[in-house]
């Protein structure tokens, strides 16, 4: 979302400031571009997840205030939902031993916050959607404290005009009527961030890109919406659905959404911030006192806030993202596919898979992109959220076919291949890639364990659908914390 924000009312004069300003920005973006001076010598990798917090009882914990409190770590964060905290896990390089590494403090850093958070009350659940919500968590009673979030909220509907209607069809359907940005609360996500080069830059999104159905479908863990068994990423649809600035006519008119795969590959990074500026209005036209042609004028490197906080309101998938540490700009693709959990291990599998892959595609000799088109890239990305790994999907020169095929016999080795060129030691490859392979043989992952656990428990259990997802998340936490990845679990 950008920076903290506080609340206000917003004016005519506000929006056509911000207009002017945010196109300065760009054109000082541009120029930084054509000037090189991005760091790119040392690349890092970053890793955020969003944890949902459950009382005893499994039922949603509004006390994301009081477990933060009680942690009191300041990678630790708000987010949305009283019902969500999120941790920012410092940056590594790949090389070297990174991968354990984010493992290592990850396990740290989780183990300590859980008993902060049991000593509270709460339980942390690192789950792409919370399977125990009703229709009463999801209410603006429920938002978070922060006064981003309430402006947010207002500016969403004041935009919309209407309520919210969420409409998803899987085996079950869901419908429901939202008069708050509450249900975004719902998504839990796992981001990773890569930092490139501008010159790299286009290859490494529209790699990124190509991959996401395939990421999405090893790495569903979402089936459970408000009781309702649905798509495989539920979390998806959702999305995208609760945080539509569009009305029904709008949408009719063919304008973009809000939470957008995209509609084209790119070639330049410059592509992605110019469509937000030139197809998105402005959400939050929060202007700063700082000119960023004069502060480029004096050697000096600009924040660009306006730029960064309209980028925030623009929800892509994989979305570019500007930042300066100690003073240096840089560049990274923040990948936003995934959802959280099941386990660690399940999570820095899906980081290896990710971070080798792009790497051996953004470096080919011949890009995926030139031979796939990208509505087919966008066509695999939602049927992957669909089915999940019983998905099939399209791949060049292979057409369409099951997921679990396509990784096993090309994209395994590629992700091996890209992994060795960023140095990451072969025994942290093999193992995280093994974890992939077999999901992949076992056509197992989050999704397929709590739809087949619930209906266990509601045919041979004789509970109802309530108390089995009550049931069945007592028992994901239970595994959660063995860290045995998701296709070892019973």
């Amino acid at each position: 979302m950008g920076e903290e924000v506080g609340p206000r009312e917003f004016t005519r004069e506000d929006r056509a400031r911000y207009r002017q300003k945010i196109r300065r920005c760009l054109d000082v973006l541009a120029e930084m571009l054509a000037e090189h001076r991005f760091d790119a010598e040392r690349p890092l990798t970053g890793l955020e997840i969003e944890f949902n917090l459950v009382d005893p009882a499994a039922d949603p914990a509004m006390r994301n205030a009081d477990v933060l409190a009680a942690i009191a770590d300041p990678l630790f964060q708000t987010e949305l939902g009283q019902f969500n905290i999120e941790i920012n896990v410092p940056p590594l390089a790949l090389s070297d031993g990174g991968l354990t590494g984010f493992e290592k403090h990850l396990r740290d850093s989780l183990n300590e916050a859980e008993s902060k958070a049991r000593a509270v009350g709460a339980r942390m659940a690192m789950i792409g959607i919370l399977p125990t919500l009703r229709p009463e968590h999801l209410t603006l009673d429920s938002l978070s404290a922060n006064p981003r979030y309430q402006l947010l909220n207002e500016q969403i509907f004041a935009a919309r005009g209407e309520d919210l209607d969420i409409r998803i069809d899987g085996p079950e359907r869901l419908e429901i009527t939202a008069d708050t940005v509450v249900p975004e609360a719902a998504c839990t996500s796992t981001q990773f961030h890569l930092q490139v080069s501008p010159d790299d830059f286009a290859a490494y999104w529209n790699a990124a890109q190509s991959i996401a159905g395939v990421q999405v479908a090893l790495g569903a863990n979402s089936p459970y919406l408000l009781g309702k068994e649905l798509w495989r990423e539920t979390r998806i649809p959702l999305f995208e659905q609760a945080t539509d600035t569009r009305s029904e006519e709008i949408k009719a008119q063919g304008v973009r959404p809000r939470v957008w795969f995209g509609e084209r590959w790119i070639t330049s990074v410059f592509d992605l911030f110019e469509e937000n500026v030139r197809y998105f209005p402005a959400l939050l036209p929060v202007c700063e006192d700082d000119d960023p042609v004069e502060t480029l004028a004096r050697g000096e490197t600009p924040s660009l806030p306006e730029l960064r906080l309209h980028n925030g309101t623009i929800y892509r998938w994989n979305r570019p993202v500007y930042d300066i540490v100690r003073g240096a700009p840089h560049l990274r693709v923040e990948n936003r596919t995934l959802p959280a959990g099941p386990t660690v291990v399940d999570t820095l599998a899906n980081g290896a898979f990710y971070f080798g892959l792009v790497r051996a595609l953004a470096e080919a000799e011949r890009p995926l992109w030139s031979r796939m088109s990208f509505g087919a890239a966008e066509e695999n990305f939602h049927a992957a959220s669909r089915h999940g790994i019983d998905a099939s999907v399209y791949w060049p020169d292979a057409g369409t076919l099951p997921v679990t095929e396509l990784v096993l016999r090309r994209l395994l080795p590629l992700a091996q291949q890209g992994l060795d060129a960023w140095g990451v030691r072969a025994d942290e490859r093999d193992r995280l890639l093994g974890v992939i392979e077999a999901r992949c043989l076992s056509s197992a992952n989050g999704a397929t364990w709590q739809v087949e656990t619930v209906r266990d428990l509601q045919d041979r259990g004789n509970l109802d659908r309530t108390a089995a997802l009550h049931e069945m998340l007592g028992r994901y936490l239970d595994h959660m914390h063995t860290n045995r990845p998701v296709h070892e679990w019973q």
